[in-house]
């Protein structure tokens, strides 16, 4: 965790009881979810994250459980309940309206989560995300006709990443959606962090969707 944020640091507890750390940056009442990936943590998201505080964004991002310093369990399921936690802290410090975002399972689950959430979704993102890891992503996106942002790369697992989340551009009932193949050979934030000049030129593309998201949505 970077020092000068370690006092936007809290705490998240999940309906089944489940003690989650989470950042808490910006205000206001525009929301953004940022799930990491299983195996990863809140520090994939940490450098959008920043960026979209600065831009005026009120932004949650919660550490899974049995990831970082999020409460160890003996079973990893439920994970659809880590990011309803962060919606729910989203809607507890003021934000009405949210952009869903995450990476591999956890921008399934931030689907997942966003079909039943009291706030108004304004947009989705989700990065390598299975078709079906901590709920079902195709039910959910048929549901959300949000402005949707999905991108993957073409060799990772060898296809089989890709051809899920073409089953979830499929399905998605957004009336807005785009399919961005990132040729980088990585996963889920990976292909920011670690891609180079394509991968800051991808962190630009997906901090303008969210800005054009909440754009369309006034």
């Amino acid at each position: 965790m970077p020092e000068d944020l370690r006092s936007k640091a809290t705490t998240l507890t999940t309906s089944d009881g489940v003690h989650l750390s989470a950042l808490v940056l910006g205000d206001g009442p525009d929301g953004v979810l940022l799930d990491h990936e299983q195996g990863y943590s809140i520090c994939s998201f940490v450098d959008i994250g920043r960026q979209l505080a600065k831009r005026g964004y009120h932004v949650v991002i919660p550490e899974y459980r049995n990831h970082g310093a999020s409460q160890k369990t003996a079973v990893n399921e439920h994970i659809d309940r880590d990011a309803r936690a962060g919606l729910t802290e989203l809607r507890r410090v003021g934000a009405k309206r949210v952009f869903l975002a995450g990476a591999s399972c956890g921008g399934t689950t931030a689907a997942v989560a966003g079909v039943d959430t009291p706030l108004r979704v304004v947009g989705l993102l989700m990065m390598s995300s299975p078709a079906r890891c901590g709920g079902d992503g195709v039910a959910a996106v048929r549901k959300l006709s949000v402005p949707t942002l999905l991108v993957v790369s073409p060799g990772d697992m060898e296809g089989a990443v890709e051809e899920q989340v073409r089953e979830v551009y499929a399905a998605s009932a957004a009336g807005k959606k785009e399919l961005v193949i990132d040729k980088s050979g990585f996963h889920g934030t990976d292909m920011i962090k670690r891609a180079g000049a394509s991968g800051a030129a991808l962190q630009d593309r997906v901090i303008q969707f969210v800005t054009d998201s909440y754009a369309a949505a006034h």
